[in-house]
C-alpha cells in the first residue's frame, strides 16, 4: 500500500473501471481497495451503450461515477478500452493522478499497467478470479474480487461494510467495519500498525458521511478505544496508532 502523503500533499488516485468485463458488484469492493492508494478524484466507467445502460447504470449512477459511452464504429471493436488507456496517459501527464486502480480482468491492459509505471504512477488492479497472469504481474498489487456464494447474504454484508450509517452498528457504538477496515488496512504493513489518522482518512473516503458522532462518540480515538478487537497506542511523539489484538482477525472476517 502506498504511503498515502506525499511532501505534506495527500496523494490521489483514479478509479476507471472497464464496465464491459467485469460485473457491476465489483464497484464496492474496488472503491474500498482503491481508498488505501489516497483521495479518488477521478471515477470513471467505459463502456458501450448497452453495457452502460443496462445493467451498470444503478452501480455508477450510485456511487457517483461519470459514465464514459463508447460507441463501437465497427463490429468486434472495443473503443471503450482505447478511451481509458487514453484517459489514464492523459491524467498521468497532466500532473492530476499520482495512482491507478483499473479495474478489470482484461490482459489487453497489461501495456497501459507497464507505461504508467515507467512513469513512476502506481497501479494496482482490481479484477475477478478470471484475470490471468501477464496482469497480475503488470501492477504494484493486484486485488482478487469474488462473488457472495450466497446471494441472500449479500444485503447484510454490504450494510456491515458501509461506512458512516448510524443505523448499522452494535449496541455499544462499534460498528464491525471499523475492525474490517483496519485489518485492511495492517495487512501491509511491516508491524501491523496504522497511524490513526490513516484510519481516519480511509473511513472518510469509503464513506463521507462517516463521522464518531454517528456512534455517540466525539472523536475517532475515543470511538476506537471501546472496541475489545483494536489496540491504540501512543508514542513519544504523542501520536496515536492502531493495531488488530490477538482475536480481530477470525471477527473481522464473519
Amino acid at each position: 500500500m502506498n504511503n498515502n502523503v506525499t511532501n505534506g500533499a495527500e496523494l490521489r488516485t483514479a478509479v476507471l473501471v472497464d464496465c464491459d468485463n467485469v460485473s457491476p458488484e465489483i464497484l464496492e469492493y474496488a472503491l474500498l481497495m482503491a481508498a488505501q492508494f489516497g483521495r479518488i478524484v477521478l471515477r470513471r466507467g467505459y463502456g458501450n451503450q448497452g453495457t452502460l445502460s443496462n445493467k451498470w447504470q444503478q452501480a455508477l449512477v450510485q456511487q457517483a461515477f461519470t459514465p464514459c459511452l463508447q460507441y463501437q464504429y465497427a463490429s468486434g471493436k472495443n473503443t471503450a478500452d482505447i478511451a481509458l488507456a487514453l484517459d489514464a496517459q492523459e491524467a498521468l501527464f497532466d500532473g492530476r493522478v499520482d495512482s491507478f486502480c483499473l479495474v478489470t480482468s482484461d490482459s489487453d491492459f497489461t501495456y497501459l499497467c507497464r507505461k504508467l509505471r515507467e512513469r513512476g504512477a502506481t497501479v494496482c488492479i482490481i479484477g475477478e478470479t478470471k484475470t490471468p497472469l501477464p496482469l497480475r504481474n503488470a501492477c504494484d498489487q493486484f486485488f482478487e474480487w469474488k462473488p457472495e456464494a450466497d446471494p441472500q447474504e449479500k444485503p447484510a454484508k454490504k450494510s456491515a461494510a458501509a461506512p458512516g450509517s448510524p443505523k448499522k452498528q452494535d449496541t455499544k457504538g462499534r460498528p464491525l467495519f471499523v475492525v474490517k477496515a483496519v485489518s485492511q488496512l495492517v495487512s501491509d504493513t511491516s508491524d501491523g500498525k496504522i497511524p490513526l489518522t490513516t484510519l481516519g482518512q480511509y473511513l472518510k473516503r469509503t464513506n463521507p458521511a462517516f463521522s464518531p458522532k454517528n456512534y455517540s462518540h466525539s472523536t475517532l480515538l475515543k470511538m476506537i478505544k471501546t472496541y475489545d478487537l483494536l489496540i491504540v497506542e501512543e508514542n513519544s511523539s504523542g501520536a496515536h496508532w492502531v493495531s488488530l489484538a490477538a482475536s480481530a482477525d477470525a471477527s473481522s472476517n464473519d
